[in-house]
């Protein structure tokens, strides 16, 4: 259980995990906005997840160097502050119909949304008793969730109401969301200012002091994990990014208003996943509910793929009810007894996010070619990668 004195801090900290979420939540709804507004094609589109998460590589290792100087309050403060930045940048690129500077308002937006990431998420996990860590921090995941859900239920009805034209000055509602999104951000930022955080030494929690010497990338749950959170993350953003593309191709009379609904849908899945995975690893080990949700993910990509109308949309669906504990277990047991190297851990972590930058494009690439029910083939395969880790490779190698 959480210490009553780290019961606020982790109440605060949760608030910006929904923060993140919501601005992730408008991403996916903006690649297919933009393809029309714009007049941009499916793999363009999705530069906007090249440019988002493109931007958690380059500033995640900085962040965390940041804040092993700073500490965690510092490195949040200054997350929020680049978060409210980008925002703001979205109303001089709604006004010009720029896409590549709607690119630079994102990059600078998730640069702030990675120093955000990168002192959260180790900052939870260090809240409280060590052995509750991964169920602390899929619990604060699920505001991630909600935050997620959020975001296309608004932007369906902002970007595809009935109201909405498709000419490309159609940019007011991009605009207009941006700017509150800024402003409620900046508001966050003053009360964190003003809030003590405590600092704590995660080379007081590691269970033995050998462990804590080891250095880092000879942690095998560490550097396993570096790789299977890269493929995880690539899973995830990609499925996200061409869903809707997905049910308006399915041949089942899905538009664009009703696919971006289904997102929502799907993220409410995801959060009740969250909620729901967090009441299970009360009673199964993290490690082997990861796995075992992985599998069944696996199985679920080969229904998408096969294109059986609606039976895929709902596999599709049901993708993200299963992909639901997968960041925040993989997360916590990379960084599992890694004492004095965890604030550097998460940066590395942080940065393998870039793994939702690099595979869209590549699943877009696909799409243009082939079909986007094809390029669901690179989410099956990532799915494999996280069912070993969560099978074997996440296990801490004793010090001999």
């Amino acid at each position: 259980m959480t210490k009553t004195k780290y019961l606020l801090p982790l109440v605060m900290i949760t608030s910006l995990f929904f923060l993140w979420g919501f601005a992730y939540g408008l991403l996916d709804v903006l690649n297919k906005h933009f393809q029309e507004t714009l007049n941009i094609t499916k793999s363009r589109s999705t530069l906007l997840q090249a440019a988002y998460f493109g931007a958690y590589f380059i500033v995640a290792l900085p962040a965390g160097l940041f804040m092993n100087r700073y500490g965690y309050k510092r490195g949040i403060i200054l997350g929020l502050l680049l978060y409210a930045f980008g925002a703001f940048v979205f109303y001089p690129a709604s006004e010009a119909s720029s896409f590549n500077l709607f690119l630079l308002a994102l990059f600078i937006l998730a640069s702030g949304l990675a120093c955000l990431e990168t002192a959260a998420n180790p900052y939870v996990t260090v809240l409280g008793d060590p052995e509750t860590a991964t169920t602390r921090l899929n619990l604060s995941q699920c505001f991630n969730g909600v935050g997620s859900f959020l975001g296309p239920v608004i932007a369906s009805y902002l970007f595809f109401g009935e109201n909405t034209t498709t000419d490309s000055n159609n940019l007011d509602s991009v605009k207009m969301i941006y700017v509150i999104i800024g402003i409620l951000v900046l508001v966050v930022a003053g009360i964190f200012m003003r809030t003590t955080l405590p600092e704590i030494k995660e080379t007081e929690i590691v269970s033995s002091a050998e462990l804590n010497e080891r250095p880092l990338f000879s942690h095998s749950n560490f550097t396993f994990g570096l790789v299977t959170q890269f493929f995880y993350v690539a899973a995830q953003v990609g499925i996200a990014a061409l869903f809707i593309n997905y049910c308006t191709e399915s041949g089942v009379d899905i538009n664009n208003a009703a696919a971006a609904k289904f997102l929502s849908i799907g993220l409410i899945l995801f959060t009740v996943g969250r909620f729901v995975g967090t009441s299970l690893m009360r009673v199964i080990p993290a490690s082997r509910l990861l796995a075992i949700y992985a599998l069944i993910n696996v199985v679920l990509s080969v229904v998408v793929i096969s294109q059986q109308h609606w039976l895929s949309v709902y596999a599709l669906l049901g993708l993200f009810f299963f992909m639901s504990i997968m960041f925040p277990t993989i997360f916590a047991l990379s960084i599992k007894d890694l004492g004095k190297h965890t604030k550097k851990a998460s940066s590395f972590l942080i940065m393998s996010i870039v793994g939702g930058a690099i595979v869209p494009v590549l699943m877009g690439l696909l799409a243009d070619q082939y079909s986007t029910a094809i390029a669901y083939i690179i989410p099956l395969f990532c799915f494999l990668i996280v069912f070993f880790y969560g099978l074997k490779g996440h296990k801490v190698k004793p010090v001999v």
